[in-house]
């Protein structure tokens, strides 16, 4: 509107055209006067000028998936005193958005002919340290050259993605190559004080995943049979996989192209991404955080 009495106030004059426009000339004339000066503007139009620069440069460290709720916490943490209403006002002013998520599809079919272990988790996703209770599923993206899979395996006490592979299978070779990094990465002890759950799709409940598992001291668990939430947890850092990658960046031309924006979103992920169930930190620093506590005390991990 401003900028339309600019334009045409040489031709017309402001009075007739904010007379057209129904504003008073006294408000055109004092916005010319702020911004030909721009001391003489209010403290919130001052302030509101640093932090919405602010509020856009976390937005894109932030692979531009977080709304306003992660951007006013890490803000927060960045010791910005700002309300969370001043953030969504200035991520509306500058059209920023968070991302939705969407439908989680099952990729995993049962096996009804294998021996399954019993559900030792019983939809209680809650561990007291790390390496005590992991979490393992995949799911799938629509590329140009087909489908691809992509399997995570998840530390539940903080939620830290420990092992993930990207394959154009889903033979169990997939889910076994994230386990063998999760292996790698954790180096559990094979006092059997790990815990391994999955739903009961054939690649977790084959013979050769179930013998990798027993090799390594892991003591498997398998959702109840007709338990839409039997993996929760896996199933919601797949929902933001989906929410915060694939959709945002769709579409897809090649594995490698998923692999290599798997691998970045997993180190944003496990390093700077708050999550609220561990009180709005990422998960390194709440493992960090578990492991300087029994230092300070020196109590055994």
């Amino acid at each position: 509107m401003k900028a339309f009495i600019d334009e045409h106030r040489g031709a017309y004059g402001v009075e007739p055209i904010c007379r057209v426009m129904q504003i008073a000339p006294s408000t055109y004339w004092l916005h010319a006067q702020r911004r030909a000066q721009p001391e003489l503007r209010s403290e919130r139009a001052k302030r509101d000028d640093v932090l919405v620069g602010e509020v856009e440069r976390v937005w894109q460290e932030n692979l531009q998936v977080y709304g306003v709720r992660k951007v006013w916490r890490q803000l927060r943490r960045e010791g910005f005193e700002v309300a969370r209403c001043t953030v969504g006002r200035l991520m509306r002013r500058s059209g920023l958005r968070g991302v939705v998520r969407g439908k989680k599809v099952r990729t995993t079919m049962p096996d009804v002919a294998a021996a399954r272990p019993s559900d030792k988790v019983q939809r209680v996703f809650y561990a007291q340290r790390p390496n005590q209770l992991w979490v393992s599923d995949f799911t799938y993206v629509s590329t140009w050259q087909g489908f691809v899979y992509v399997a995570f395996v998840i530390d539940v006490f903080a939620r830290r993605i420990v092992g993930w592979r990207v394959s154009s299978t889903m033979r169990t070779d997939f889910v076994l190559d994230a386990l063998e990094q999760a292996l790698y990465e954790r180096k559990p002890g094979d006092d059997g004080g790990l815990i391994h759950h999955s739903d009961r799709g054939s690649q977790y409940v084959s013979i050769r995943y179930t013998e990798r598992l027993a090799e390594a001291g892991i003591e498997p668990s398998v959702g109840s049979a007709g338990d839409a939430y039997d993996n929760a947890l896996a199933e919601t850092i797949n929902g933001l996989y989906k929410a915060e990658v694939i959709h945002k960046r769709a579409p897809w031309r090649t594995k490698e192209s998923v692999e290599l924006a798997t691998l970045e979103w997993v180190a944003w992920f496990n390093h700077h991404r708050l999550l609220e169930p561990i009180g709005n930190i990422p998960p390194a620093e709440a493992e960090a955080n578990y492991y300087r506590q029994f230092a300070e005390s020196d109590m055994p991990v």
